[in-house]
C-alpha cells in the first residue's frame, strides 16, 4: 500500500479500522471496557458518516433526475393535447435518441470511473486528460448515430411498425432531438467529470436553468404562447435543442472559471496529452456500450411487439415510462454516488472501503424503491388520469404501472450495484446482466406471450419484472464475490 495510505482519511479506511488498528496494546480490564465502548461508537459513527456522504452525493443527483423527468413529463402532457398520434410519434423518436443517450452514459461510466481513480490516487492531471478524452469519444459517438440513423429514418420507422401517419410526425421529430445530442455529448461529458470530482451541486443547478429554458420554449413553440410561431411536436424538437445548447454554454462556464489545478479544469492542452489514455476509455467504454446497445435493441424489439396492439398500447407505454421514471430516480443517484465513492477508494488501495460503500448505497435504494413503488402502485388511476384522456390509453396504463411499482426494488437494485461495478472499472459484468436479462428473458417472453399464445396485453407488460429481477440477481452476487475489485486491479 502506498504511503498516502497511512492517514485514515486519505486512504479512505473508516474510523473504526483506525481505533482497532490502534488499540494493539494490552490494557487493563477498565480500559478494554472502555475502548471497546470507543470502539462500538466508532462503528456506528462510521457508519452514520457512510450514510450520510452517500446521501450528500445523491440528493443532488436526485433532483437534477426530478427536473430532467418533469420536463419529459411536461413534454408529454403538452404533446398529449395533439392526439395519440402525436404521443406514438414522441415514443418512436425517443427510442432512437435513447440510443444515442445510451452511449454517451457508456462513455460516462468510463470517465467517471478512471477520473475517479485519478482523484483518488491525488493525480488531477490523470483526471484531466481522462476528461478530455472521454468528451472526444462522446461527440464522435453522439455524431455517429445521428447521421446512422438520418439516412434511412423511413426504414427503421417501418421496421418498428409505426403506422404511416405516425411515421410522418416523427421524422422532422427525430431529426431535431438527434440533432441536439451534439451539444448534449459534450455536457454530459463535463457532468460526469464534475461527479466524478464528487461536485453533483453544480450539475443540478445546470439542470434547473435548462428545465426553465425547455418548459417555457416548449409552451410557446407547440401551441404558439408568447408570440412565437405555433410548431406543435416540431417546436417540441426545438425547444429541446435550444436548451442543451443553454446547458452546454453553462458546464462551458464552470471549466472557464475552475482552479487551473482542478480536475474540472479542461484545457486544449489537456486533449494534446491524452492520447494514452484512449484506450483505457475505450477499453470501459466497450463493455457499457455493448450494454446499452442490447438494452436499446431489446427496448426496440420489446416496442416492436407492443406495435402489434395499436397505437394505445405505445402510447401508454411512452406516458407509462415518464411516469414512472421519476421512482428510479433513487437506484440512478445512489447508482451516481456509488460509482464515485467506489472509484475514489479504489485509488486509494481502499478495497474493503469500497465494497461498504456498494452494499451501503444499494440498502438505501431497496429502501426508497419499496416505498416510491408503493406509492406509484396505489396512484396508479390517478396519474394515468393526469397525464392522458384518451379512454384506451388510460385503461393499458393502469396494469402497465402496476408491473413497473413491482419492479422497483429489482430495478433500483441493479441501477445500483451496475453504478458500483462500474466505478471499479468492471463494465463487462453489468453488461453480461443486461444481455441476459433483455434477451434471455424480457423479448422472448413479451414474444411468446403476444405471438404465439395470443395472450392479452398485460403479460408483455410482466416480462419486464422477471428481466429486473435477473439483472438484480446477477449483480449482487457478482459484488459478493468481488470480481469487480480484480478488474480494478487491472485497469488501475
Amino acid at each position: 500500500m502506498s504511503s498516502r495510505s497511512e492517514d485514515p482519511r486519505a486512504s479512505g479506511i473508516s474510523e473504526f479500522e483506525a481505533v482497532e488498528s490502534a488499540e494493539v496494546s494490552p490494557a487493563l480490564p477498565s480500559a478494554t471496557l472502555a475502548a471497546g465502548a470507543s470502539l462500538f461508537a466508532a462503528r456506528g459513527a462510521a457508519r452514520r458518516h457512510g450514510y450520510i456522504e452517500i446521501w450528500q452525493l445523491s440528493w443532488p443527483v436526485m433532483l437534477a433526475q426530478v427536473l430532467a423527468n418533469a420536463v419529459s413529463l411536461i413534454d408529454i402532457a403538452m404533446v398529449t393535447r395533439l392526439g395519440p398520434d402525436a404521443v406514438a410519434a414522441v415514443g418512436y423518436a425517443t427510442q432512437f435518441f435513447f440510443l444515442s443517450q445510451s452511449l454517451l452514459y457508456a462513455v460516462g461510466f468510463a470517465c467517471v470511473a478512471l477520473m475517479a481513480r485519478a482523484i483518488g490516487a491525488g493525480r488531477p492531471e490523470r483526471a484531466r486528460q481522462a476528461l478530455a478524452v472521454s468528451t472526444g469519444v462522446n461527440v464522435a459517438a453522439a455524431a455517429a448515430v445521428m447521421l446512422l440513423v438520418l439516412a434511412r429514418p423511413a426504414f427503421l420507422l417501418d421496421l418498428l411498425g409505426a403506422e404511416p401517419q405516425v411515421a410522418a410526425l416523427t421524422i422532422p421529430y427525430l431529426e431535431l432531438m438527434l440533432l441536439s445530442s451534439i451539444p448534449l455529448a459534450v455536457s454530459m461529458a463535463l457532468e460526469s467529470g464534475l461527479r466524478a470530482d464528487r461536485n453533483m451541486r453544480v450539475p443540478m443547478q445546470i439542470a434547473v436553468v435548462v428545465t426553465v429554458v425547455k418548459t417555457t420554449l416548449n409552451f410557446g413553440l407547440i401551441f404558439g404562447a408568447f408570440g412565437l410561431p405555433r410548431l406543435e411536436l416540431v417546436g417540441a424538437g426545438l425547444a429541446t435543442i435550444a436548451s442543451q445548447i443553454v446547458g452546454l454554454i453553462c458546464f462551458l462556464g464552470v471549466v472557464a472559471l475552475a482552479r487551473r489545478d482542478a480536475p474540472i479544469a479542461l484545457r486544449p492542452s489537456d486533449f494534446s496529452r491524452a492520447g494514452a489514455l484512449l484506450r483505457e476509455v475505450v477499453r470501459i467504454s466497450l463493455p457499457s456500450i455493448g450494454e446499452r446497445l442490447a438494452m436499446n435493441l431489446a427496448l426496440l424489439a420489446y416496442f416492436r411487439i407492443l406495435a402489434e396492439f395499436g397505437t394505445s398500447a405505445i402510447a401508454a407505454y411512452t406516458v407509462g415510462i415518464r411516469v414512472l421514471s421519476f421512482s428510479w430516480i433513487p437506484g440512478v443517484a445512489f447508482g451516481t454516488a456509488a460509482a464515485t465513492l467506489v472509484g475514489q477508494a479504489l485509488g486509494a488501495d481502499d478495497v474493503e472501503g469500497a465494497r461498504r460503500a456498494g452494499w451501503r448505497a444499494t440498502r438505501v435504494a431497496i429502501v426508497c424503491a419499496i416505498l416510491l413503488g408503493a406509492a406509484c402502485a396505489f396512484a396508479r388511476t390517478p396519474l394515468a388520469l393526469m397525464f392522458s384522456t384518451d379512454p384506451p390509453t388510460v385503461a393499458a396504463l393502469g396494469p402497465f404501472l402496476l408491473c413497473l411499482a413491482l419492479c422497483q426494488p429489482f430495478l433500483q437494485s441493479h441501477f445500483t450495484l451496475g453504478g458500483a461495478h462500474r466505478g471499479a472499472g468492471d463494465t463487462w459484468t453489468p453488461f453480461v446482466a443486461s444481455a441476459l436479462g433483455n434477451w434471455l428473458v424480457r423479448v422472448p417472453l413479451a414474444a411468446v406471450c403476444a405471438f404465439a399464445l395470443e395472450l392479452p396485453l398485460v403479460w408483455i407488460w410482466y416480462a419486464m419484472l422477471l428481466d429486473h429481477a435477473l439483472r438484480a440477481t446477477w449483480l449482487a452476487r457478482s459484488f459478493s464475490r468481488r470480481g469487480w475489485s480484480q478488474a480494478a486491479v487491472r485497469s488501475g
